[in-house]
This record gives structure tokens, sequence and C-alpha cells, in this order.
């Protein structure tokens, strides 16, 4: 019988799946999503069974990047705002080597799976926004403003409710320079705010109230509002607020937009104006927000090593997360609607494109400086456009590229680099590892960074 007893114990061990718990009290599952600094896991409380999403970071990572700043202000933002339709941050604790974000998990997926399926119906939509300007509303309310609004950034819970998630671009009044006004470029470039790119500094909170007004536009068109045949074009009718309205959307909807993508933020609805206006209004309840409670939270988190005895939680199993959504690759598809087929690429492509805060005129000669740097030779320049040859035979001769530049207002530019020449593997290289750093001084925002560069 023992014998028996210890078979089926062996047995048992054999094929039960491996647990992870982490500090005793929560177990995590399979993975969720990747960004760029952090993983995030699917987690059980061991005490409530509830479902929780558990976001991963090592440490080293964000000191390589200097990111630690910019977690350190999100959880901040997170114990400042807790709001239904808001994720929850409830507990961060921290290792040697990782920090661990557990919050509420939303598992209705992204708002933008919706609107990439087309256009909705107006009740919808206007569910959707009312919520989205109650949470906007209540961080602007508490002195945070979001600086990322987008559909990838906002969740559906298992009853359709809108959730606003990712602070990790957001600012709290004390980053706001004596004017109120704050300095740092940030955003994804589709629903970044015209005003933003500018050096003169932007009030953040007109700057979200811009990019709702291009969520609700997606929401009831199906795409965006700024189009065009190429990248130039689309960012000038940006700039001057230049769109038009497909016929399906209301006279109503219609005036609210009009109201909210305006280029000149002083004359933009402010959320007061949102919530008189009639469109809006039809069966909106504003929820009750309730403040965040202190106790789960450390005062600092500690984003050394010295402190904390390491307690290593093996991740095993997973999915692959979903695919990057590029801003970019979207607003090149944007004559065909949400067209996803450029979306799902990994990207390991070379940095094929960034935004600069400086003129035309200055990008090229910067970009001809480092041509010289790198031993490239400069073999035409003509209408913005500046073509670069390496001196030496590669794989496939001679490496050529070619940098094309855009100038959409004065002083905000558009730079698109392409291969013209060579091979591509030894291309990507190039780009990653020489002409980007070479670049760092004035570029605003590459393609795939959703990061704040601070200036």
């Amino acid at each position: 019988m023992e014998e028996k007893l210890q078979q089926a114990l062996q047995q048992n061990a054999i094929t039960s799946p491996k647990r992870n718990i982490l500090f005793n009290k929560y177990e995590m599952g399979r993975q969720l999503g990747q960004g760029n600094f952090a993983k995030v896991y699917y987690g059980r409380n061991l005490v409530t069974n509830e479902s929780v999403a558990i976001k991963v970071i090592k440490k080293d990572n964000l000191k390589k990047e200097r990111l630690v700043n910019q977690i350190k202000r999100e959880v901040s933002v997170m114990r400042l705002v807790r709001h239904p339709h808001i994720v929850e941050l409830k507990e961060v604790m921290a290792t040697k080597g990782k920090i661990f974000l557990v919050m509420e998990y939303v598992k209705g997926g992204e708002l933008f799976s919706k609107v990439a399926k087309g256009k909705m119906k107006e009740d919808v939509a206007r569910k959707y926004f009312q919520q989205l300007i109650s949470a906007v509303d209540f961080c602007h309310s508490r002195g945070v403003t979001h600086r990322d609004l987008k559909p990838e950034n906002l969740l559906l819970d298992e009853n359709e409710d809108l959730k606003v998630s990712d602070f990790g671009l957001s600012a709290l009044p004390e980053q706001r320079r004596s004017d109120g006004m704050l300095v740092t470029p940030c955003g994804t470039p589709a629903y970044v705010a015209p005003e933003v790119l500018k050096k003169k500094g932007y009030d953040g909170s007109k700057a979200d109230i811009w990019s709702c007004g291009v969520i609700l536009y997606a929401l009831l068109s199906g795409y965006l509002p700024f189009q065009g045949d190429n990248i130039m074009k689309i960012y000038r009718k940006a700039f001057k607020a230049e769109y038009e309205f497909p016929a399906w959307i209301s006279p109503e909807a219609r005036n609210l937009i009009s109201n909210l993508l305006v280029a000149d933020p002083e004359k933009r609805y402010s959320i007061p104006d949102i919530m008189k206006d009639p469109w809006f209004q039809i069966g909106f309840l504003r929820p009750i927000a309730f403040s965040m409670k202190e106790s789960a939270f450390e005062d600092n988190i500690d984003l050394n090593d010295e402190e904390h005895k390491e307690e290593e939680v093996e991740i095993i199993g997973g999915r692959p997360s979903r695919p990057f959504y590029n801003a970019f690759e979207i607003i090149s598809s944007l004559s065909h609607g949400f067209d996803l087929r450029n979306l799902f690429e990994t990207r390991k492509r070379s940095p094929s494109m960034f935004i600069s805060k400086f003129s035309a005129a200055t990008v090229l000669e910067k970009l001809e400086t480092v041509a010289k740097k790198l031993n490239l030779r400069v073999t035409g320049k003509k209408d913005y456009k500046v073509r670069m040859q390496g001196a030496t035979e590669g794989r496939k001769g001679k490496l050529a590229m070619t940098a094309e530049v855009f100038e959409v207002a004065p002083e905000v530019a558009v730079v698109e680099f392409s291969k013209s020449g060579g091979d591509t593997l030894e291309y990507i290289k190039l780009c990653e590892d020489e002409v980007r750093p070479a670049l760092k001084d004035i570029v605003w925002s590459w393609q795939g960074d959703d990061d704040c560069r601070p200036q």
C-alpha cells in the first residue's frame, strides 16, 4: 500500500503543472502581453480568488533606458486616480531585481479591436465616449493629464464598460512650468494635439481633449480623421484641423467633434463644455469616483539592488504577446480605413521613420553631418531627399539609403528612411546601431516608440 501511494505521488508530481507563487499571495499564470520593458501575466489572489493582471518589470531594463522616474510617476498617478472607468492598481511589490504592479484584470480586450472592425452605432459610441470623459474629468480634477489617450489604451471589462489604462506617459502637477504648461512632447502621433509638437509649451488637459476628439471620430467612422496619400499631407491637415465627416454621422455628433478637433487649444471645448453638449447628455449618468487607498503602496518603490532579498519567481509557459501596434503604420493605411495588414509586423525591421521638432533645413544639415561621421558618401540631394552610400562592399554590394524630409509645420518635420542598395540585414544593423544614436539630439520620437523623450 505504501509503495502504491508513493508511486501515485510521483505520478501526480509529473502530471501536475508547476505553480508560480508570488510573495505567497498571488499565483501567476499565462502571459497576457509584452511591451518594450515589461511583461504582463494573468494572476489570481490566493486568498480572495480574484483575477488580477501582474505587470513584471526588470529593474535593470529601467536603469538602462532611464525609465526609473517614469515608473515612479505611473505608480504615483495611479495612487491618485481610482475611478470606475480607470484600471485599478491594487498593489506594488518589489524584489531585488523586479517590480510587480498588481492591477485589475480587464478581460474584454482593447477598444481598438472594435474600432478596427468598422464604425459603431452612435448610442454605443456615445456610451464609451461618456465613460472616457468621466475618467478623464476625474484625472484632471486630481491634477493628472494622461497624454497618451488612444483606443489601444482603452480596455473593456466583462460588462462592456470602458477602463482607461497605461499611465506611463501621464503628467503630475509638479511637472508643469510656473505658467502651468508642459513642455515634453508625449503620446502617439496619430492622436497628439498640434500644440504638443511646438516648443511654446502646452496645456496637458486641452491636449487630452484633442485625443478624445480623435477617438470619438474613430468610433463613429471606423477610421482616423486626418487623411492623405503621404505623411506630409496628413500632418498638415492635422495642424489645420482639416477633415471631413462621413455621411452617416449625425449633425449633433458632428457639432461636438467640430468643437473638440480645434487646432487652437484656447477655442477647443473644455470638459464642462462637453458635458453640456446635447449629444453627450443623452443617457449620461456620472459615476461615483473614490480615492485610492494608501495602505496598499510603499511610499517609495526601491529601484536599487541593495535592500531586498531576491525572491525569484519562475515564469513558465505563456503564449505569444499581441503584436506591437505601430502608430505610423496606422497613419499610412488611413486611406483604407483601419487596414490591419501592416500592423502585424515585428519591430525588428529598421526604425524607418521619426518626427523631429526642427525645421527641414536643420534636419537635412544634421543628416549630412551624420553621413560624414559614419563614412557614408552623399551621392544625391534634391527636393529634401538625401541619398547616402557606404564606402565598402557588403554582402550585396555597397549599402545605400535614402532619407526624405517632410516639413509638416514650422519646426516640425517627419523623416523617412528607405534602403536603396545593399543587404537588408546590414541596413537594419546600421540603422539600429549607428544611425539612430547619431540622430538622437534632433529626434522627438522614432517609429514604434511611445515613451517621452526628455528635453
